[in-house]
């Protein structure tokens, strides 16, 4: 399955309720195996982001509809990133002529 790094910011509405932030990692987890996918590890971080997920989806569209209904509940903005392993990306570079 492809693999995609999701950096997440807290909106103010998480930061109100940051006590809960915990289960609602923990439900998210369980939401996108429900929706096909595996949540392979996240991080709270320091810096520009709060968190770091990297999942595992069937493909886009499956990852872009839970990141949607992610940002639908009003915790958290999104940016992701659709990665690569070494192997994978020999084998794109193997298709520039």
């Amino acid at each position: 399955m492809p693999t995609y790094v999701t950096l997440y910011k807290m909106t103010e509405q998480a930061i109100k309720d940051i006590k809960g932030s915990p289960a609602r990692v923990k439900a998210n987890i369980k939401m996108a195996e429900k929706a096909g996918g595996r949540i392979i590890g996240v991080w709270y971080t320091l810096g520009e982001y709060d968190l770091v997920a990297v999942s595992e989806w069937p493909d886009d569209k499956a990852a872009t509809a839970f990141l949607l209904a992610q940002a639908a509940m009003g915790n958290v903005r999104t940016n992701t990133l659709k990665a690569h392993t070494p192997a994978e990306f020999a084998e794109i570079v193997k298709l520039i002529p």
